[in-house]
């Protein structure tokens, strides 16, 4: 067996393995979204599709604070359309070849001119990112629910894109020089405007440079998969499903809560005698205690959800010192989502393990924080809702628990006694007129 075919069959054993693992990964996320309630979100296709396009692909959202927008686009665009070209470095990978779209001639070389630019700009953008947040430390990359783990994580991702775009660059520089000596298996092919800055630093000797140009080859392909198996575990999973999450976006009014239905069923039978009641299957419980209770759709942004804080720092409550974090809601609602699915995996069964969201991992003091503003809604940029989980719990504290702060305990007095809030009686309302 010669060397080329020793490497394709282990190339083909690591990228079969990663995709494998992918998919096997791909599944557990899958089936822990699946743990929450069912709800409808597929009505409107064409609004939701023109969301998905603006707030996703476009990052809509994210310039409202330009500078850091315009580093994302280049940083997030840089690398979805360099690792364009995994597909040839796939097929190169299987069947030994090197560079198999050459033959593209003048659109091949705009392609590799094109991704060197790119690969620039994420270089660029991640060196400034983790300046961020390492030296300037910027205020909303901290915080209570930011432990040391997923600040490392940001720094892990940040790393590797800068050494993946620097191997694809001296990958580049080593193959643009190896042309130019007229290396066997080295055509001439690409347009090399960003690596050809590197060809000085190279050495003359073609043994060296092949084995500098395999190198960062190998480098390059083995990071990717490596990078496609570790966003399970990282906030950067937002990359794949920032997609599916804004085009699944809640399109009613942000101010609109929605109603339980057995509730509304009761309140319609007490107005209306004539009224015949919905044949629904009662609810397990009132509101959420657990991420069972939460739909799909919380689920799903509790696992989109990039950590970026900004949610947080305009928050009115913790800005005022509050335990409230927005943030730490949706990871919170992760971490418990992936306990549970751990569990029920483990265990063939969804087995109580003593632990729930409320209380475990969100405290009463969290959520009647809340001020129900709307303000993490709107400055979440891949429109995920932790409003929603706060009002689900603070249901379920409250109709099934009848626990809630003495204030609301008095207001909830006075409207069923007086029909209003105040502590006025109906008939005396209008009494103000009179002064």
């Amino acid at each position: 067996m010669t060397p080329p075919v020793i490497s394709q069959l282990i190339f083909a054993v690591l990228f079969v393995a990663a995709l494998a693992l992918a998919i096997f990964n791909a599944r557990k996320i899958i089936q822990n979204i699946r743990l929450g309630r069912s709800e409808q979100r597929a009505d409107q296709t064409g609004k939701r599709l023109q969301t998905m396009l603006l707030v996703a692909f476009g990052q809509k959202k994210m310039f409202k604070r330009p500078f850091a927008a315009l580093l994302h686009l280049f940083v997030y665009l840089g690398f979805c359309i360099i690792n364009l070209e995994m597909l040839e470095i796939v097929i190169d990978g299987l069947f030994g070849t090197h560079r198999a779209f050459s033959g593209l001639g003048g659109f091949y070389s705009f392609l590799i001119g094109a991704f060197e630019w790119l690969a620039l700009s994420v270089l660029v953008g991640c060196v400034i990112f983790l300046t961020r947040r390492n030296i300037t430390r910027v205020r909303r990359f901290f915080g209570i629910e930011m432990t040391p783990w997923p600040r490392t994580d940001a720094n892990l991702i940040l790393t590797a894109e800068i050494l993946l775009m620097a191997a694809f660059l001296t990958m580049n520089a080593a193959d643009h020089k190896l042309q130019l000596l007229g290396a066997p298996h080295y055509t001439q092919a690409g347009a090399f405007p960003i690596s050809s800055w590197l060809l000085s630093a190279l050495p003359d000797s073609i043994p060296s440079l092949i084995g500098i140009e395999r190198f960062s080859w190998w480098f390059h392909i083995i990071g990717v998969l490596i990078f496609l198996n570790y966003l399970p575990y990282s906030k950067h999973l937002h990359i794949l499903l920032a997609f599916p999450n804004t085009y699944f976006s809640n399109l009613h009014p942000k101010g609109r809560f929605t109603n339980m239905d057995s509730v509304t069923n009761e309140v319609k039978a007490m107005l209306d005698p004539s009224y015949t009641l919905e044949t629904t299957a009662a609810p397990l419980r009132f509101g959420a205690k657990d991420i069972q209770d939460l739909t799909w759709k919380n689920l799903l942004e509790a696992y989109t959800c990039t950590e970026c804080g900004r949610c947080t720092s305009v928050c009115p409550a913790n800005i005022t010192g509050k335990l409230l974090s927005p943030r730490k809601i949706m990871m919170d609602t992760r971490d418990r989502m992936v306990e549970v699915g751990d569990n029920i995996r483990k265990n063939k069964e969804d087995k109580d393990d003593g632990k729930s969201l409320l209380d475990n991992y969100i405290t009463r003091e969290e959520i009647w924080a809340c001020t129900t503003c709307n303000a993490c809604v709107e400055a979440c940029p891949v429109n995920i809702n932790p409003l929603e989980i706060i009002v689900e719990l603070r249901r379920y504290a409250v109709m099934e628990e009848s626990q809630a702060p003495i204030p609301l305990n008095a207001m909830f007095g006075n409207v069923e006694n007086n029909g209003a809030p105040w502590k006025y009686a109906q008939a005396d309302r209008a009494n103000w007129v009179d002064d």
